[in-house]
């Protein structure tokens, strides 16, 4: 075994071997957790029109989910690297292959955000549809606007629900990260092949870097642990967070 060859020098002149591990996590975190909040926005915002008394919202929101969970995350990235910019006038196709700060980085943010706001759509229409009918009903008949029967009855109860299904989709997301490769992102995965090529070493650089994986789902794991705790409510529902 040679466990020493991450303080050797790579030839990429970026450093040794560990600094490119790091600078690998650093792009997969940043990736992961920028995607993470387009998909708790988005996934939040279609999760909501999946579940209002206007049929053609639903329809918009079962389009999307159906759209974006249908299609493989790889192709999605590709249409939206490669192919959008060709589509698009031919200035904005410009900006976007040229001046996009960080074109790579920003089109997998985008691309992995948009791709599990479906997924997370799915849980929050589905948090919100187990709760009682008469809470909103109740909500209105007290004067509550729609909106606010939503951001001050609903999607508070519904969000404690589904903090389980949700900790597997931040854990996912990190893993799904990877996939920025396809497009030229030097994520962990794009460093671990790198490192390989150039030194032979495999096992260790697999287990390295699987290592790194594990932690990052672990600290996720941990976190939405502790949220899932801080959030509860004795005696009501989503009581749970042991």
């Amino acid at each position: 075994m040679n466990w020493g060859v991450f303080l050797e020098e790579s030839p990429t002149g970026d450093g040794p071997y560990w600094k490119l591990a790091l600078d690998g996590a650093k792009w997969t975190v940043l990736v992961s957790l920028g995607g993470w909040a387009i998909a708790l926005l988005v996934g939040s915002l279609i999760g909501i029109l999946r579940t209002v008394p206007n049929k053609l919202l639903v329809w918009l929101g079962d389009a999307y989910v159906e759209l974006f969970r249908n299609i493989p995350l790889l192709v999605q990235l590709f249409l939206w690297f490669f192919v959008l910019p060709e589509v698009l006038p031919e200035a904005v196709g410009r900006w976007l292959k040229q001046d996009l700060p960080y074109p790579e980085l920003t089109t997998a943010i985008i691309g992995l955000g948009l791709f599990t706001a479906a997924r997370v759509a799915v849980q929050v229409s589905a948090g919100i549809k187990s709760l009682p009918r008469g809470q909103a009903a109740a909500g209105l008949a007290l004067g509550f606007t729609r909106t606010e029967v939503y951001l001050k009855i609903l999607l508070p109860q519904a969000f404690r629900i589904i903090i389980p299904p949700l900790t597997s989709e931040f854990m996912s997301i990190f893993k799904n990260s990877s996939v920025a490769l396809g497009i030229g992102l030097t994520e962990l995965v794009f460093q671990m092949r790198q490192m390989v090529e150039y030194s032979s070493v495999v096992i260790e650089t697999i287990a390295v870097y699987t290592l790194i994986y594990i932690a990052l789902a672990l600290i996720v794991n941990r976190f939405m642990a502790w949220l899932e705790r801080a959030v509860r409510i004795p005696g009501l529902i989503a009581g749970g967070g042991k």
